[in-house]
């Protein structure tokens, strides 16, 4: 089987890489691409002849404009990327039979209320972002292609830069922290998120002897329970400082502050929360709690 992974080089690309090379040959590509392919997502027909010229049987893009400020005053780029670029490989992928996997996030939903999204909960974006990666699930949808739609949230890995080594910094160049503790979501790492796709993916193919009957869907992922920015710093200091990290802010000392205290130009959502039932049914899975996978992802950096 041959796979066409996009967007080689982030956080969940780079946990792809590893992930999916155990169910057949990966092309991976970034932005400027390899010989005579393109995994340029601003690069609409390039994209479509690198599909054309791979003949995957799978395409999973990771690749997207996901600086959410930057989108509010990028709204053309961001709109090619997040909606644009997932049209174009849905229906290369309807052409030639391929399953598409594509990620999209909990900012399609308006952030209201304190009950965990559910896939069949009414989008409502509030931010440039959001609206272009819900375009991004329609055009997937409207395309007609074999696909798998997983919506995630608060991503992080040990490579790349994340909230919890933007913690770790600050906690150690400053005398004092503020940290918002009124948006509450699941910190969920790429690694979670890749082997969860490389799991689906091994079920909804059919091999020898086996016509598996997993439908085409959208699924939320996100590790188990939850916490708010301010928590989730808390963890990462208290961690910390077991590890011998030298801080100026311990854990403790971190004061809450409410989100119309820190100015942005996106909106983010209050309530990211994401009910995976869907996936855990559907496809046998146990997410683990968010803590254990942050835990050991401060332990690979230091």
């Amino acid at each position: 089987m041959k796979i066409l992974l996009l967007g080689k080089s982030g956080q969940v690309g780079w946990e792809l890489q590893r992930s999916l090379a155990v169910l057949g040959e990966v092309v991976a590509l970034d932005r400027h691409g390899a010989e005579d392919l393109c995994g340029d997502l601003n690069d609409l027909q390039g994209l479509a002849k690198t599909v054309r010229r791979v003949q995957p049987q799978v395409i999973v893009n990771a690749a997207a404009h996901t600086a959410v400020d930057k989108a509010e005053r990028e709204s053309e780029l961001a709109r090619t990327l997040n909606a644009l670029a997932p049209g174009v490989l849905a229906r290369e992928a309807q052409q030639i039979g391929a399953w598409l996997v594509h990620y999209s996030t909990d900012y399609v939903f308006d952030g209201s209320g304190s009950r965990p999204w559910r896939e069949t909960d009414q989008p409502n974006p509030l931010s440039v972002y959001g609206q272009t990666k819900l375009e991004g699930e329609q055009q997937i949808l409207a395309s007609g292609c074999r696909h798998l739609i997983f919506r995630t949230s608060w991503i992080y890995a040990a490579r790349g830069a994340n909230f919890a080594k933007t913690m770790l910094r600050l906690a150690r160049e400053r005398e004092k922290l503020t940290v918002i503790d009124d948006q509450i979501g699941a910190p969920t790492g790429a690694d979670l998120l890749a082997d969860v796709t490389a799991h689906a993916l091994r079920q909804v193919l059919p091999s020898v002897g086996h016509n598996y009957l997993i439908p085409p869907g959208t699924y939320h992922v996100a590790a188990s329970g939850e916490t708010s920015w301010h928590a989730y710093a808390h963890f990462v200091l208290e961690a910390a400082a077991k590890l011998g990290l030298d801080m100026k802010v311990e854990s403790d000392q971190l004061a809450p502050i409410p989100s119309s205290a820190y100015a942005t130009l996106a909106c983010r959502p209050h309530n990211s929360r994401l009910d995976t039932g869907k996936l855990r049914r559907t496809f046998g899975l146990s997410l683990p709690s968010w803590q254990l996978g942050v835990a050991r992802m401060l332990v690979e950096i230091f």
